[in-house]
């Protein structure tokens, strides 16, 4: 039933209601009941329902977790950084969470992943219909996920996030600033979208697939403008002050090379506060 005929406020589920998790529950609780699951249901934002449950143990799922949801948003990041943390998080923990949500009719679940699942180095264009061949472990089990939810009997969307960057996550620009950064050039494309802007993706879609509106299965979810490392570094070090790059410094990227193209998600209304790399760091450096 679309949002507009509901005689009730939808029910979302944040799956995951950490830094971004939180982020995307905070903007949808103006238009939703929006309950918060996490391990410690203190930590989430206020005026989002707290939900204690750990999704690698069945049984406080099924205690926990709320009925009559309208949408679920999943949004985990790994325990730990090895085969079985990425597994546990994108895997093991939504199929539990699926097991215990079977019989709910969810209008959507928004599945967040990452587009470390390509693997392309070439410089080359990549959208949805590029093909995804994770190179590592981690990618792998992100796709995994993929596949889970979208097996999952229920309509499902996957969004494929770039870097993501922002107030709350500097370590790119801490590293500029302290000279640990002098990339070779020409430095490999890179692909980033500021944290707003993500959790408003989100936001974005939820609304529309609470609405009734239609949902493309796939997103990729990145600014409008890859830039070469080496052009970011050099634009950060022209508007604050930098120290000299230091003996030990990072020379080269680390996802390969290549070219994220945003325009389904243009393609479906929304807009973007950051379209490039230069309003996010503007903002980031005027606010240090």
């Amino acid at each position: 039933m679309a949002m507009t005929e509901r005689t009730n406020t939808p029910r979302i589920l944040v799956a995951g209601c950490g830094k971004l998790g939180g982020a995307i529950a905070s903007l949808l609780s103006d238009s939703a009941t929006v309950f918060g699951l996490r391990r410690n249901p203190a930590q989430v934002p206020a005026g989002i329902q707290g939900v204690k449950a750990d999704l690698m143990a069945p049984e406080s799922l099924e205690k926990a977790v709320p009925e009559n949801l309208d949408l679920i948003v999943y949004c985990l990041t790994p325990a730990s950084y090895d085969e079985q943390g990425y597994q546990d998080a994108y895997v093991n923990g939504l199929s539990n969470l699926l097991d215990v949500v079977k019989g709910q009719p969810l209008a959507r679940l928004v599945f967040i992943s990452s587009t470390s699942v390509y693997s392309q180095d070439d410089d080359s264009w990549l959208d949805e219909t590029s093909p995804a061949q994770p190179g590592r472990f981690s990618g792998e089990q992100i796709l995994a996920g993929e596949r889970t939810a979208l097996d999952s009997g229920h309509p499902a969307t996957i969004v494929r996030f770039s870097g993501i960057y922002g107030p709350t996550r500097q370590r790119f620009l801490d590293e500029v600033i302290a000279g640990r950064m002098a990339p070779k050039k020409p430095a490999p494309f890179t692909n980033r979208i500021h944290e707003d802007d993500a959790a408003r993706v989100i936001q974005h879609l939820a609304l529309k697939a609470l609405a009734g509106e239609p949902l493309e299965a796939l997103y990729v979810a990145s600014d409008s403008e890859p830039v070469r490392l080496d052009e970011v570094v050099e634009w950060v070090q022209a508007h604050i002050e930098c120290a000299s790059p230091v003996e030990d410094a990072r020379t080269g990227g680390r996802a390969g090379s290549k070219r994220c193209r945003n325009q389904r998600l243009l393609e479906s209304g929304f807009e973007f506060r950051f379209p490039d790399f230069r309003a996010g760091y503007r903002a980031m450096i005027a606010g240090r």
